[in-house]
């Protein structure tokens, strides 16, 4: 059987840093052993790369030590997710502002990714986020990607364990 691809957002990552986030960073560490554990194919693009950079040097270094702890693939956001990300912003999805969460989106859409994992909830996990992803999926041909919590992928919260 296939292992489910997921797209980890910036946020999926950063939270395994913030341990003031309560049962979100647990659920991001309980993720964190799955996906060691090899149960998940994890997936990462430039994007997160970038937005991990713009971090202060002491962040930036724990979340790129969390990233040496597991395999993932790597993909490069190219024209054609630049195109798909822009869909979001043309279809009133988002707004250009928040471009970068378009990028993040395309590039798990473009590569054929089973599910987005974040915490964003602003912009990724949320509904009307959700319905324009199955629109731009259904209308350029792409198979759905779900939009997912760590806590939701992992079947609970922390304190279901």
């Amino acid at each position: 059987m296939k292992r489910l691809e997921i797209y980890l957002e910036t946020s999926a990552i950063s939270y395994l840093d913030q341990p003031e986030r309560g049962d979100q960073s647990v659920d991001s560490h309980r993720l964190w052993e799955k996906i060691k554990a090899g149960e998940y194919e994890a997936v990462i693009s430039n994007v997160v790369v970038d937005e991990i950079n713009r971090c202060e040097e002491s962040k930036r270094n724990k979340l790129f030590s969390y990233l040496a702890e597991i395999d993932y693939i790597f993909i490069e956001i190219d024209a054609h997710g630049l195109e798909v990300a822009s869909k979001f912003i043309d279809f009133g999805i988002l707004h250009q502002k928040s471009f970068s969460d378009c990028q993040h989106i395309a590039a798990a859409i473009t590569n054929d990714c089973d599910v987005i994992v974040s915490w964003n909830f602003q912009h990724i996990v949320n509904h009307k986020t959700m319905m324009g992803v199955k629109a731009v999926t259904a209308l350029g041909g792409y198979e759905d990607v779900l939009i997912y919590t760590p806590s939701i992928l992992i079947g609970g919260g922390a304190s279901d364990s």
